[in-house]
């Protein structure tokens, strides 16, 4: 994900906290934020009830793995963060995609994308 997809200053998250809209599930925290923009931005906050260093880094990647793996279906006039909550620290990749699945669908910010039925359903040869 590059960096133009990340909110990074303090101001930013601020911003977002303060005017931000929150929904939850059991592992995952969003604020969401509306802005006219042409993509959305991530911000990943894992506190240090998590774990240590090692497993609070990991968590990240895993939650960076899956959004990048979800942009396509992510409402692009969105600034959000993420907030883990002691139960990502457990989980694996997939299951923290499912659950950022749930959670973001809940905050109106990911609208899956339905697959070709057509190619699906052509005979192989």
């Amino acid at each position: 994900m590059r960096k133009s997809y990340r909110v990074k200053s303090e101001k930013d998250f601020g911003q977002v906290f303060h005017h931000g809209h929150s929904t939850a599930n059991r592992q995952f925290v969003i604020y969401r934020l509306e802005k006219d923009q042409p993509h959305f931005r991530i911000g990943i906050s894992v506190g240090k009830k998590i774990g240590n260093a090692v497993t609070r880094n990991a968590v990240k990647r895993k939650i960076r793995q899956s959004i990048t793996e979800l942009k396509a279906g992510i409402d692009p006039s969105n600034d959000f963060i993420v907030i883990a909550r002691k139960p990502a620290a457990d989980m694996t990749t997939a299951e923290v995609k499912k659950s950022l699945i749930h959670v973001l669908s809940l905050a109106k910010i990911y609208h899956p994308i339905k697959e070709d039925t057509k190619a699906k359903s052509l005979p192989h040869e």
